[in-house]
């Protein structure tokens, strides 16, 4: 195992991402859109969403909500103001109003909890390509297209699940080839949608593996909740 900064931060994504590719080993498209709740977050043909601002270039889009910043991150708003961002800055960062911003700078004692989406398989697997496909645009490619419109959400769990681990292997491969230097570079990626820009790099590839670790651990529960499931079929495709 290397011990220097990229070969750590490789080392990590290459563990995780072994695994994942081996919990994710013979997903149907019926477990891939398997709603274990009503209501989940999922990926559903253009006009079917039941999210507000659910997003896509094709005829399936994947379920997002109205802008927040949630609980459990009060604490990332604090340390950003304490930093020197501005409220305008902080509020395009989280895409919420300023006033919101505000509201929670202004709170004290610990945040009331709040009840995260239930999502799909599909929605975890369309969120972390739409996540990696901007970041990789915004970092290695031509930094001109929006992330919404990068990725053609399947509802097949075969298609989905080829073309993110080509885009991961992508991923991989430029990020190997990062100096020292480009490291530590404040804005080398300019993902609009987060703080990238005025992050150096290793603390972006640093969020990146927790995003794709979490999300992956997801992913395993609702394999697991899949094979306990009732024998009440879940939502096929149409």
């Amino acid at each position: 195992m290397r011990s220097d900064r990229l070969g750590l931060l490789l080392d990590q994504f290459d563990c995780a991402r072994e695994m994942a590719e081996v919990r994710l080993g013979g997903l149907g498209d019926e477990e891939y859109l398997w709603e274990p709740v009503p209501g989940c977050w999922s990926v559903r043909r253009r006009g079917e969403a039941v999210t507000p601002r659910a997003f896509g270039p094709g005829d399936w889009v994947l379920d997002r909500g109205a802008p927040q910043i949630p609980a459990s991150e009060y604490a990332e708003v604090a340390r950003q103001a304490a930093g020197g961002m501005s409220v305008a800055k902080i509020a395009d960062d989280w895409g919420v109003s300023a006033e919101r911003v505000r509201e929670v700078l202004a709170h004290t004692g610990p945040p009331a909890p709040e009840a995260s989406p239930v999502t799909t398989i599909a929605w975890r697997l369309g969120h972390l390509h739409f996540c990696f496909a901007g970041q990789w645009e915004w970092t290695f490619g031509e930094r001109r297209r929006d992330p919404v419109l990068l990725v053609d959400f399947s509802p097949r769990a075969a298609p989905a699940l080829e073309r993110f681990w080509a885009l991961m292997d992508r991923w991989r491969a430029d990020v190997g080839a990062l100096t020292d230097e480009q490291l530590d570079t404040v804005g080398l990626s300019q993902y609009p949608y987060g703080s990238d820009p005025d992050s150096p790099f290793f603390e972006v590839l640093w969020g990146g593996n927790l995003e794709f670790i979490h999300h992956m651990a997801e992913v395993a529960l609702l394999r697991d909740l899949w094979r306990n499931r009732s024998t009440t079929p879940g939502p096929g495709v149409s």
